[in-house]
């Protein structure tokens, strides 16, 4: 499996991840939480979009 390809696997299991925790947040009305969440989530997505760049450009 090439890297671009990882990449995007990752990113799109860390913006899994960073859905539940958000989603965990909200319902236990913890912000902490909700705000990790977030972040994981916009982590995965730009993790996924490198993958994507990747691929483009051939690496």
């Amino acid at each position: 499996m090439n890297d671009s390809t990882k990449d995007e696997l990752k990113g799109k299991l860390h913006e899994a991840k960073g859905a539940v925790k958000e989603k965990a947040g909200e319902v236990t009305k913890d912000p902490n939480l909700q705000a990790e969440g977030q972040d994981e989530k916009l982590g995965g997505k730009i993790e996924k979009k490198v993958g994507q760049v990747k691929k483009v450009f051939g690496q």
